[in-house]
């Protein structure tokens, strides 16, 4: 059995795979929650990616004989990366475009993962990845008109809103939400046109806000993060 852990900002995701299959996951744990958890079983390997602790502080902390990977910009990848700045790369990027090409292989895709902000990433059918587009993501946006306005509001996000905002908060919700829409349905747009098979891939929190108004084919994959870093993990193990 792997383990594989996304660990973010404040909290961490662990997926459990047999092989090439998720079994079960969890979310929302803090960093001595993440170690319990990992702790009660005996994985035969753990893949670690983290934008807020080391490979070291994790290993040290866990008090295990598994072998564990980390997730850096030095791994060996399942994909190639033609990309300008690859120590720039974010991990959730590679791995989110790791398990699209696992899952859809030899085909040209168009990765959107709607989280903090919305990434859309091109993997060509050679396993290539090219980069693509960082952008705001929608609770980010709703924060901005907050944080730089005097009198608008701090809202949620909802489904579906009115296209003509009747109040400030309906106005605000049109703009924030039917724009995000605007956005990714322009963008799948303009890079069919260059990729005329594309297929497109989303995942991501607020996937869920959207993936019912987009014309198909659009696949929505909930734990896409987590399959492409059991894919990496896999892909190491059997080169080793």
């Amino acid at each position: 059995m792997n383990i594989v852990i996304d660990s973010g900002n404040t909290y961490s995701k662990v997926g459990w795979f047999q092989r090439e299959k998720l079994l079960r996951y969890t979310t929302g744990l803090n960093f001595e929650e993440l170690i319990d958890t990992v702790r009660r079983d005996s994985p035969d390997y753990i893949l670690f990616s983290s934008v807020s602790y080391t490979e070291e502080e994790f290993t040290t902390a866990l008090r295990l004989d598994t072998p564990v990977m980390a997730l850096t910009p030095r791994l060996p990848l399942p994909i190639t990366k033609e990309y300008d700045t690859p120590e720039t790369l974010g991990a959730d990027r590679i791995a989110a475009s790791a398990g699209a090409n696992f899952l859809f292989p030899g085909e040209d895709l168009l990765v959107i993962d709607m989280g903090t902000c919305i990434t859309y990433d091109l993997v060509d059918r050679r396993a290539a990845f090219q980069g693509g587009i960082i952008s705001p993501g929608v609770k980010m946006r709703f924060k901005a008109m907050n944080s730089f306005t005097k009198r608008l509001p701090l809202i949620d996000p909802e489904k579906e809103p009115q296209l003509i905002g009747k109040s400030t908060k309906n106005a605000m919700l049109s703009g924030v939400m039917n724009g995000v829409l605007a956005e990714i349905e322009g963008i799948i747009e303009r890079y069919r046109h260059k990729f005329p098979a594309l297929r497109v891939v989303m995942c991501g929190g607020d996937v869920t806000f959207f993936e019912s108004s987009l014309k198909p084919p659009i696949f929505a994959v909930p734990e896409l993060v987590l399959i492409g870093l059991n894919r990496i993990l896999t892909y190491n193990v059997s080169i080793q």
